[in-house]
């Protein structure tokens, strides 16, 4: 039960948005159903939000789809948000895919348990040999721009704008779900080629601690996060992608005490996010 006057809240989303496998819109019409429980909450498109910034307590930015498909208005976003001092949940400090996927490079550089990546031809030894690689930009999203590639292409494509991966050969994948640093549950795809066909997944010990890893490398004290992972053949776990901008929750696929849990948790943050 919330205490204290109600706040309001400004929810960006794109409930029109396309993507493959989800209904984006269902999971935001659930959420702001729960969270006007707690807070006077409005619904806008991201390219409506920079304009609608000063007239809330914060804004939520959940499923708004790819920025790369109106950068000019996210920048605007951000720009606002930051003469205003608004609230933004996520805050807008993220160093994950909120700030492109440049964080791959580095903490494939650093030894972190991540998919091999490089950006630059001089770094392509650094792969390790496989039979193809994955070539995906890095202010891409939901695998827009995503190619593969032979060896023989490597070069052509290594000019500082894009990542390039080996094939990793994987069992399954995985994702963790955060809220302010506090895991809530995990999902996994038990079939590699039906990614968002997604199952509940019981997290070891050893699990928790690799996505803890990248939740603690982000320094993101508030807001939501999901670490996206693979199994590959030898059993170990590589990130894949840390989404700290928009993350689809995928609550659909966790049972109900699950996702009212997460929806509470959610409502805690919301109410402790900082001035």
């Amino acid at each position: 039960m919330a205490t204290g006057p109600r706040q309001s809240l400004l929810f960006v989303t794109d409930l029109a948005y396309e993507a493959r496998g989800r209904r984006y819109c269902d999971e935001d019409i659930f959420l702001t159903s729960r969270l006007r429980e707690d807070f006077d909450t409005a619904l806008c498109h991201p390219r409506d939000a920079a304009a609608l910034l000063d007239g809330f307590d914060m804004a939520v930015i959940r499923n708004s789809g790819p920025v790369l498909h109106y950068q000019e208005a996210y920048d605007a976003f951000r720009a606002r948000a930051q003469e205003l001092g608004a609230r933004v949940y996520n805050p807008l400090t993220g160093r994950g895919d909120m700030a492109g996927k440049q964080y791959l490079v580095d903490l494939s550089r650093a030894g972190y348990p991540v998919i091999p990546t490089v950006d630059r031809a001089a770094d392509l030894g650094l792969l390790p040999e496989a039979d193809g690689y994955v070539i995906k930009p890095k202010l891409g999203a939901d695998s827009v721009g995503l190619r593969f590639v032979r060896t023989s292409e490597l070069s052509s494509e290594a000019d500082g704008t894009q990542l390039i991966q080996p094939r990793i050969d994987f069992r399954y994948e995985v994702s963790f779900y955060f809220v302010d640093r506090d895991f809530q549950y995990a999902l996994h795809a038990p079939h590699p080629e039906r990614r968002w066909v997604l199952e509940p997944y019981a997290a070891s010990a050893a699990d928790l601690e690799f996505a803890r890893s990248f939740v603690d490398w982000n320094t993101l004290d508030h807001g939501i996060q999901r670490v996206d992972a693979c199994r590959t053949a030898d059993g170990e776990l590589l990130l894949v992608e840390l989404e700290d901008l928009n993350p689809y929750l995928s609550l659909d696929r966790v049972a109900e005490p699950v996702r009212a849990a997460f929806v509470t948790r959610m409502k805690a943050s919301l109410r402790d996010l900082p001035a």
